[in-house]
């Protein structure tokens, strides 16, 4: 069960072609993405400082970060997202579809 909210994240597609989507999310206090699972592994990287509130369908776990601290996940991963701070937050998520289209010197990175 997704969070109880009526407030939407924002999203806004900064790039999306055939290896990456680029989106930056907004989020209002208490705001949510909506129960969404991703179909190619992602990152996440923190533009504002703020506390994630993540469930996962049975658990909801609050994550802090800080302003720029990134992590990733692989794809396929039911959940949704919780502005769980006071005030607004953002974040830059980039879902890689396909590494082998970022040129050879990112795509021989990404294998690593």
């Amino acid at each position: 069960m997704a969070f109880a909210c009526t407030i939407p994240a924002v999203p806004t597609i900064q790039q999306d072609d055939e290896a990456v989507r680029i989106t930056r999310w907004d989020f209002a206090p208490g705001a949510v993405t909506g129960w969404h699972e991703h179909g190619w592994p992602y990152f996440v990287v923190m533009i504002t400082p703020g506390t994630l509130r993540i469930h996962d369908g049975t658990a909801v776990t609050e994550v802090p970060l800080a302003l720029g601290q990134a992590y990733r996940r692989p794809a396929g991963i039911r959940h949704d997202v919780m502005n769980g701070s006071d005030h607004p937050i953002a974040f830059v998520e980039i879902e890689v579809k396909r590494p082998d289209a970022l040129g050879p010197a990112l795509a021989g990175a990404a294998g690593q």
